[in-house]
Order: structure tokens, then sequence, then C-alpha cells
């Protein structure tokens, strides 16, 4: 996909929460060269322990934030998002992931909380109550004061952020933590769309301009 991107000129953002994406830097590199392209690395929490338990499949948060580094080492703007963040699980990590993301070279950050729609909701109560038992109903009882009273809000603006006490808690601690580390917002990095260049059948005419 990558390929194909790069061959259109193309602008893309990836979001990942693997550092397998290291693999492509010979072709996300030259294409961040040309602003076109920019990767942000999800981070949970900087609990091996927890991550494993949490993303099994992804890797370990000291990788992310290597791969972080790598990333921006070779030219092409890596942030991060601490994400999803769960109250009374993974949320006290904020301030540290920020900063560790930060000493990596991340000028861009952004975050979301929980959410829980449709069946995601009983498979994330299933898991609170194997690993956590003793605050899993606390951890859903957060949640849905961030929804409303309900375990998801699917409404544009707030589906990712949540509203309530906790979530406005949630925002201020990372405005200061990233205006501490002088972070910009997300989408402080604007990509070149004016480079696209339309994909074309293969033909033995050559141009005439």
């Amino acid at each position: 996909m990558i390929e194909v991107l790069a061959e259109c000129r193309h602008p893309f953002t990836i979001v990942t929460k693997n550092a397998l994406v290291e693999r492509d830097l010979d072709l996300i590199a030259p294409m961040a060269k040309a602003n076109l392209a920019r990767v942000f690395v999800s981070v949970t929490s900087l609990d091996n322990r927890l991550a494993a338990k949490l993303e099994p499949r992804a890797s370990a948060p000291h990788r992310r934030i290597e791969a972080i580094r790598a990333l921006n080492a070779a030219g092409v703007p890596c942030g991060v998002l601490v994400a999803p963040i769960i109250p009374m699980l993974t949320d006290h990590w904020l301030e540290q992931i920020l900063q560790r993301a930060h000493d990596a070279g991340a000028r861009m950050a952004g975050y979301t909380v929980l959410r829980l729609p449709w069946e995601l909701k009983q498979l994330v109560k299933e898991w609170l109550e194997l690993h956590f038992p003793e605050r899993a109903e606390h951890v859903l009882s957060l949640v849905r004061q961030m929804r409303g009273g309900r375990d998801n809000d699917p409404r544009f603006g707030s589906r990712m952020r949540g509203e309530g006490e906790f979530a406005e808690l949630i925002r201020q601690r990372f405005a200061i933590a990233a205006r501490r580390h002088d972070y910009g917002v997300t989408r402080s990095l604007t990509l070149d769309t004016t480079q696209f260049q339309p994909p074309r059948p293969a033909s033995p005419q050559a141009d005439l301009f």
C-alpha cells in the first residue's frame, strides 16, 4: 500500500501500536522528506506486564518508544497517541508517556479515552473481571460517567474524549503536560496534497508534455 501511495505522491498518516513500522522506513522517509508522510505511535502505558495482558500482539511499550525515536531520527515526523486511556488503570501513565515520547523526538501528541461500542463492552467487561476483578466495576462506572451514563457515546466530537468531570480532568492533565513539553496538536503538521499524481494504465505511448 505504501508503495502505491509513494508512486502516486499521495500523502498519508500511519497510526500504529507496532514497532514493525520501522521496517518500511525506506519508503516512509523519502515521502516524509517531501512532506507527504507522518506517523503516530499509540502508547497505552509504560508497564510491560499490563501491556502484555492488554495488547498481547502489539509491541512492548519500550519498543514503541524506540520506534518513535527511530522514525524521528530518520526524518519522519512521528508523534505519540496516549490511547486509549482507561480510567483507574492506565490514566496515571499519561504524563510519563508524553515525557518519554518527547525525549524520543515526538513533537505531536494526542489522546483518546476508552470507548465501548457494540460487542467491545462485553469483551472489556470480561477482561477486567479476569485480570482486575477488584476494580472492574469502578473502571466501568467511570467510563459510563464520561459517556452520559451509557457504555458508549457515538457522537462525533465527544466519542474520542468523553464528557464530564473525569474527562475534563484528563483534558486538563494532557494540556498541562503537552504545554510543558512544547507539543503541538495532532494537526500541527499539514501534509502536502498538491503533489498527487493520479495512477495511469501502462502505455507504450510517451507523454507529450
